[in-house]
């Protein structure tokens, strides 16, 4: 599972609309019919059009400053070992959305008129998306980019000879492309993985647009706040304040767990990426000691992830540092492109 919180900008401002985001939502919609079109939903309506969304998330801004968020992308993005447990991924990301919604709104250690918030005070529109592209940061794409710097330099020779500017043969440096385009160690359906391009398989994932106002337009609720669930005394009044981030992955992962039976590996898990960030040696200590079938998954998950296999220790005394730094590079690249981790 990968689940990424961030406020919407444009350039350098924060957008002042999510007419351009909901735009860009709707690319998948281009050329369906009218029964194959994937809609806006929230957490209890389907079927809501894009407009509608724009309106409602541009109608709830009173009182937000230029310079403040108007409003936050939450993109959800399954792994390809949970998105198989699925039986209908369109209708089980759905049901998904709205019980993460629940701990989205939990995470929020504040109070509306008394009341701790719940996902009724949550004004927000999701969509399902069934596919992705290849990053610049997948390992796929960053291991075929010196073929990819290679081809282009071929490319620009053979343009250079057919404007005049240089002499050669066209129909050799076509041959030398042909030759490289098949040696790129990363290929999809016999052609060189590149950036951009449409990974194939169940690529389900979702994308949820959240306002900061709740839905009466009086209250902030900002999951990018600077602070942690927390009170605070202001004016001699014990007030709530914050959003838990970390609550906010911890209990999503569990809500999927729970809601399709899923048994989660250690490496594919919210804690192992704790575990990597704050105490290397950890991570890998717990790696090596999982059961024997447990950890032959862990490391088939962390290979297709792009982690070096072959300088993983077999056992706890080859743990030392100068190991640990190297592996760490792998697994925070992992970490990085959405491979693994939350």
């Amino acid at each position: 599972m990968y689940i990424t919180v961030t406020a919407q900008k444009l350039g350098g401002d924060y957008s002042q609309s999510s007419a351009g985001f909901v735009e860009y939502l709707e690319k998948e919609n281009q050329g369906l019919e009218q029964e194959d079109i994937e809609h806006f939903f929230n957490q209890y309506g389907d079927e809501i059009n894009a407009s509608e969304v724009v309106k409602e998330i541009d109608g709830n801004t009173s009182k937000l400053k230029k310079k403040e968020p108007k409003f936050y992308s939450i993109t959800v993005s399954p792994s390809k070992h949970e998105l198989r447990k699925l039986q209908n991924s369109g209708e089980d990301l759905k049901r998904y959305t709205r019980a993460i919604m629940k701990d989205y709104a939990s995470a929020f250690n504040r109070e509306i008129n008394g009341k701790q918030v719940t996902v009724d005070d949550i004004k927000y529109y999701a969509k399902i998306e069934h596919q992705r592209t290849f990053k610049g940061t997948d390992n796929q794409v960053r291991e075929n980019q010196p073929f990819a710097t290679k081809i282009l330099k071929l490319k620009n020779e053979i343009r250079q000879i057919k404007q005049g500017q240089q002499e050669g043969s066209i129909k050799r440096l076509e041959s030398k492309i042909n030759r490289l385009e098949k040696e790129a160690p990363h290929q999809q359906n016999g052609k060189r993985i590149v950036q951009g391009m449409n990974k194939e398989g169940n690529q389900s994932h979702i994308h949820i647009i959240v306002s900061r106002k709740d839905m009466s337009d009086s209250v902030s609720l900002s999951p990018g706040s600077k602070y942690k669930a927390s009170d605070v005394m202001l004016d001699g009044k014990l007030v709530k304040r914050g959003f838990d981030r970390d609550s906010f992955f911890a209990k999503a992962e569990k809500t999927f767990d729970s809601t399709f039976s899923y048994k989660r590996n250690y490496a594919e898990s919210y804690q192992s990426k704790k575990d990597f960030i704050k105490n290397p040696k950890r991570y890998f200590s717990t790696l090596l000691g999982l059961p024997t079938s447990e950890k032959a998954v862990a490391f088939k998950i962390l290979g297709k992830a792009g982690v070096p296999l072959n300088s993983i220790p077999t056992n706890k005394v080859q743990l030392a540092l100068k190991t640990i730094r190297y592996l760490k590079r792998g697994v925070d690249i992992a970490i990085k492109s959405g491979s693994i981790g939350i």
